[in-house]
């Protein structure tokens, strides 16, 4: 991560700490690690930034942490020797950070198997890619690091899998379909949040459809050609269409089950087999609820 000084006089783990995702203690670990560089420079976290000084964060770096496997139920919707397909429940995390270590799939994964990927590190065994928390569907899990690897592979390279989320989002929308393209970085406000700018920012493109329209909202499908953090939730809200319940990107009151957008659909070459995989998994009965009630009204 590149990240060009905006806001000069400010100490460095402060700096980082409100326009990145990570806390100030990690920054300072990281620090110490030598994982962050400033004008390819090693410095303190008590440094002063200055106009346009360069902040490089490298990847790769790991908090040593415990990890507790813990007994939970997960719903497998497939698994061979090489992989696991998973319908993850909203509210569940995926891994362990930011303080939360327990309670995360990844807790339960360790409880279910021994057999998981080792290439993300102690805090992400087998997890290729992830959705929020309050994001309900689809995810796939490594069992080995051969499969770990090709698949990531996949996702960096946008080739031999797609992935389909439903969401209901508030508001009529006018166009039967649609394409975003709109980079998205860090939110220099919030750094919980992410937004469509042109500073520090990643390409990011999403195309969508039109499922069915209701009195105040539409059901959609969408496609991600790219994998940006929040970046379906990002695109709707930049475009005025925020999804129905997100406590962070929709102004309205959000209840505990968070943002109506579900990973319903994914399409995949299995990196072993070569066989052509197609897996479907039902929307939450909240979801399904609430949009059971607007057919009624």
């Amino acid at each position: 991560m590149i990240i060009k000084v905006t806001k000069p006089n400010e100490r460095l783990d402060k700096y980082l700490a409100s326009n990145t995702e990570y806390s100030r203690s990690t920054i300072t670990k990281m620090l110490d690690n030598n994982f962050i560089l400033v004008n390819d420079k090693l410095e303190k976290a008590s440094y002063k930034l200055k106009e346009n000084d360069i902040i490089e964060i490298k990847e790769g770096y790991q908090e040593n942490i415990d990890i507790t496997p813990t007994k939970m139920s997960i719903d497998i919707i497939y698994e061979d020797q090489d992989l696991l397909v998973i319908n993850k429940p909203s509210g569940l995390v995926v891994h362990p950070g930011s303080g939360n270590y327990n309670n995360t799939l990844v807790n339960g994964l360790m409880y279910y198997t021994n057999n998981l990927s080792t290439i993300n590190g102690e805090e992400r065994p087998g997890i290729v890619h992830r959705i929020d928390k309050d994001t309900s569907g689809l995810l796939l899990v490594a069992k080995n690091n051969k499969t770990h690897a090709l698949l990531s592979e996949y996702f960096k390279d946008h080739k031999n899998i797609k992935r389909e989320y439903l969401a209901l989002i508030c508001g009529r929308f006018p166009h039967d379909s649609a394409t975003i393209d709109a980079p998205i970085g860090r939110d220099p406000k919030d750094r919980k949040r992410m937004t469509v700018t042109a500073e520090n920012s990643k390409e990011a493109i999403t195309h969508i459809k039109v499922l069915k329209r209701y009195n105040n909202y539409t059901l959609i499908s969408c496609l991600l050609e790219t994998g940006r953090t929040h970046q379906i939730r990002v695109h709707l809200n930049y475009i005025g269409y925020p999804i129905y319940n997100d406590p962070v990107y929709n102004t309205k009151k959000a209840t505990e089950f968070g943002q109506f957008l579900h990973s319903y659909k994914m399409d995949f070459i299995h990196p072993i087999t070569k066989e052509k995989m197609h897996f479907e998994a039902p929307l939450p009965k909240e979801f399904q609820d609430f949009l059971n009630q607007l057919e009624v009204d």
